[in-house]
Order: structure tokens, then C-alpha cells, then sequence
């Protein structure tokens, strides 16, 4: 779902975990770089360093791969939260997920959002996994309202926790679309900026 560092599918390799979770992260990884659509089980069972046959016992077909990916996301997003939680300050916490994106702006030039393009071709579906991409971004959503709470804007905290995640996703898609990594650099800073002013 997001740039950060800390997230699911942002490494190259994939990782040594058991064999069903190795899938769901390269599924997430594939999906990202080429699509949904365009992915075979195959694609995936090879950044999984996975046999193919094996693909089959784990999941029966690709819908359930997109939803293990999902699941990848939403593992990947709980993980770098928690990781932020050990920063003091909610602005920090805050500005510290921008600097992730920043850090991952060649790869948000290259595929976008790794959760962003996926939700957004999911959309174009009615099989409840579009649903299931909902989740995710409402726990980003979610979390970010909670910093803002943190940093006494109870009041306002959830629509300045959908303008902060709007935010990025409109800088993912810009950066995407222009292949400008630099408007990732710039808006991240700018969006940075604008959480010291509510802090």
C-alpha cells in the first residue's frame, strides 16, 4: 500500500518465509509490476522461487492469489506502522512514512503505487476483492487519523488523515504517469511541510 521502506513487496527477493508466504509477497511484487492481468501463475511462482506445481496446492487459482496479495499489503502495512509507533512524536511518525515514499520515488516512477494501482484494477471489479482493497487503504487511513488524533486534532483528524493519504496517492499517480521521480522528492517535502504546520 505504501512506498515506505518497511512495506511488503518492496524488496527485489523474495523473502525465506514459508512457501505460501513467499507467494503472496511475489504476488504482490508481480501484480505491482505488471498487473494483474497480465500475470501468470507462473510469473509468480518464479520470483517466489517456488515450482510451479506447487502453486496449485497453495492456491487454486489467480483470484486467491490476489487476495493472498492483499493480504501481503495489509501484512506489509502493519509492519511499517509498527515500526513507525516506535518513533516519540505523531509528526514524526507522519513525516517518517513521507520519507519512505520518498526513499521508493524510482519505483513509484516505474509502477506507481504498489497498493494504489492494484486497488485502482481491482476496482474495475465486482468479485468483493475490490472490497477486500477497501480494507486496506482504511487501515492507512485509519492509522494516520489516529496520529493526527495524537497530535490533538480530534476534531478533524479523520479529513486530515484522507487529505494526507489523497496526498500521496496523487503524487504516486503524477510521478507514475510523468516518469518524474522528482515529484515524488518535491511533493513529499512540501506534504512533510504541511504536517509541521498542524503539529
Amino acid at each position: 500500500m505504501t512506498d515506505s521502506k518497511p512495506a511488503a513487496g518492496a524488496s527485489a527477493r523474495p523473502s525465506r518465509g514459508g512457501k505460501r508466504e513467499r507467494l503472496a509477497s511475489a504476488a504482490a511484487r508481480v501484480f505491482h509490476q505488471q498487473g494483474v492481468e497480465r500475470t501468470t501463475l507462473s510469473d509468480i511462482a518464479t520470483a517466489a522461487d517456488v515450482p510451479l506445481g506447487n502453486v496449485y496446492y497453495y492456491f487454486k487459482t489467480k483470484d486467491q492469489l490476489v487476495g493472498a496479495a492483499i493480504g501481503s499489503h495489509l501484512d506489509g502495512l502493519r509492519a511499517a506502522t509498527g515500526e513507525l509507533d516506535r518513533l516519540p512524536a505523531p509528526a514524526d511518525r507522519l513525516k517518517a512514512l513521507i520519507g519512505g515514499w520518498i526513499d521508493q520515488r524510482e519505483t513509484a516512477a516505474r509502477f506507481g503505487c504498489p497498493f494504489g494501482t492494484l486497488a485502482t484494477e481491482l476496482d474495475k471489479r465486482e468479485d468483493g476483492l475490490d472490497r477486500a482493497a477497501a480494507e486496506v487503504m482504511r487501515a492507512l487511513i485509519t492509522w494516520v487519523e489516529g496520529q493526527f488524533e495524537q497530535m490533538g486534532r480530534g476534531a478533524d483528524a479523520h479529513d486530515l488523515a484522507i487529505a494526507f493519504v489523497a496526498a500521496y496517492q496523487g503524487m504516486a499517480v503524477l510521478t507514475n504517469v510523468l516518469r518524474d521521480p522528482e515529484v515524488m522528492s518535491v511533493q513529499g517535502r512540501r506534504l512533510a511541510d504541511w504536517v509541521d504546520t498542524l503539529a
